[in-house]
Order: structure tokens, then C-alpha cells, then sequence
């Protein structure tokens, strides 16, 4: 399995831009954390963009993700791919051990997070958020409320990260490509 190939499985079974970006924006941090780690960037990315990609047809617990996981596996993709896609719900059962599994799942909400973060600021770009921004946006419940922050700080604790650390390491990935995840900003007029 390559990226085209997730990247066309995730189109076929999400109509949703904002999904797919949430799919991209979570492979964008998962991949650069490979290269930073010396792991398959490839590999690791599919899983991301893959993670979320039956929710449309499967959007209540605990159907996502686990039927979804039977569709992957007919599609021909790998039991590791497949395994770390259920690790990144709790309930599933599947716990989290390989580095892929646990940056997964640190990476998640954590990339949707910054995403609405990015939406709220004067040019809605990402370009404009910093990681004491997110922090005093983690502290208002009100804000994207459906963003498990306990899933963020429990995240980054299982990677072995600080938690600051992992915000500003996600937030740069994702300014470099913020154009395809749609936080660029809007141009000044």
C-alpha cells in the first residue's frame, strides 16, 4: 500500500473535505515524526491517512474503527497498518506498543486540535497559532469540545514526549503544508 493508493481508498469512502483534511493533517505530523525517527514515512503516513477513513460509513462507536478494518484488509493492506488503525481507539482492545501505534494516536486529536485553533485566529492560518496559544485554548472546554484533550496530553505521555514539545513539533509539520491542509490563511484583502 502506498499513499496514492490510501489517498484514493480515502476519497472513495469520505465525501467530507473537512475529513480528508483531518486525514491528511494527521499523516502530515505522523510522517514527519518517521523522518525525525528514521522510520518508513510511507508506512506510516497510509496508516494516517487511513485512520479515519470508514467514519462516514461507520460513524458510531464501536463500529469505527473496527469494521473498517475488514474493508483494509480486503483492500490488501497490511496487518501492522491495520493494527495500528484500531490501536488509535481505546476501546477497541488493541493496545498501543509499536512507536507507528502510539504516534498515531498522539497525533490525532492533537492535529484536529490545531486545526480549530488555526481556524479562530484573524487570518485563519496556522501560521498565527504557537504552542502557548493551543495550550490556553486546551484550558477552555468550550472551544472544540468534541477534541478529547486528555487523548492529547495522554498522547504525548505514551510517546515519551513532553507535551509542549509535541505541540510545536506538530504545529511546524503542519505549517509546512499548510496549503493542502486548507490553514494557509486568507489572503489580506
Amino acid at each position: 500500500m502506498d499513499r496514492e493508493k490510501a489517498w484514493a481508498i480515502l476519497c472513495e469512502f469520505v465525501q467530507s473535505d473537512a475529513l480528508r483534511r483531518h486525514c491528511l493533517a494527521v499523516a502530515t505530523c505522523v510522517e514527519a515524526y518517521a523522518r525525525a525517527q528514521g522510520e518508513d514515512a510511507e508506512k506510516w503516513a497510509v496508516t494516517a491517512l487511513l485512520h479515519d477513513f470508514d467514519w462516514e460509513i461507520h460513524p458510531a462507536l464501536p463500529d469505527h474503527p473496527v469494521k473498517g478494518e475488514a474493508i483494509l484488509a480486503e483492500r490488501g493492506v497490511s496487518e501492522e497498518i491495520r493494527r495500528a488503525i484500531l490501536s488509535h481507539a481505546d476501546f477497541t482492545g488493541v493496545p498501543r506498543e509499536s512507536a507507528l501505534e502510539k504516534t498515531l494516536f498522539a497525533c490525532d486529536e492533537l492535529a484536529g486540535f490545531l486545526t480549530a485553533v488555526s481556524y479562530v485566529k484573524p487570518g485563519r492560518s496556522i501560521h498565527e497559532v504557537d504552542t502557548a496559544s493551543v495550550r490556553k485554548k486546551m484550558k477552555d472546554k468550550a472551544f472544540a469540545r468534541a477534541v478529547n484533550r486528555d487523548d492529547i496530553v495522554n498522547g504525548a505521555a505514551q510517546m515519551g514526549v513532553d507535551l509542549d514539545g509535541h505541540i510545536a513539533f506538530c504545529l511546524e509539520a503542519m505549517k509546512q503544508n499548510a496549503e493542502a491542509l486548507g490553514i494557509a490563511g486568507t489572503p489580506k484583502t
